[in-house]
């Protein structure tokens, strides 16, 4: 198995050492969106920094911790706080939380950002709904062999 799926796996099994939640969705929540974890009926908390190997936010104003519990009738994960690649991590450790939510059953990724500053036609607070992107500044996550643990290369 490779490195980077035993990372993953080994802060899995210390989350499940906390909890058993299996999530239905993923969350990440990005500036200025940290308020709507209010919205959820907590079942629980776990700070990023107890789970071993997990990567920690130092970004100002992010939580650093995972949030689970409901909204309505679905069973919700919520990262409050991200850790992003300009904090110096590899960009396998930027990727990690989402994996790690997978693993722990999660089948939707929602992920909120401040997205759409070139486009003069939007104001802050507009929402929009981003298919896909292309990025010229990060190295991209999937580069190397695939980890067939993890998934697929490419999922559509």
């Amino acid at each position: 198995m490779s490195e980077v799926f035993e990372k993953v796996k080994g802060c899995c099994e210390a989350v499940r050492r906390i909890t058993d939640f299996e999530p239905e969705i993923a969350l990440v929540l990005g500036s200025g969106l940290g308020d709507f974890a209010d919205n959820i009926e907590v079942e629980g908390e776990i700070a990023y920094k107890d789970i071993p190997c997990f990567p920690v936010s130092t970004a100002p104003g992010h939580a650093g911790k995972f949030i689970y519990g409901r909204i309505g009738d679905k069973k919700i994960i919520c990262m409050k706080g991200r850790v992003h690649y300009y904090e110096g991590y590899s960009i396998s450790d930027v990727v990690l939380p989402a994996r790690l939510m997978k693993m722990l059953g999660a089948k939707v990724l929602i992920l909120t950002n401040a997205s759409g500053g070139i486009n003069e036609n939007f104001k802050p607070g507009d929402f929009m709904l981003i298919t896909d992107h292309i990025s010229s500044f990060a190295v991209n996550p999937l580069i190397g062999p695939n980890i067939g643990e993890l998934g697929v290369r490419f999922p559509i």
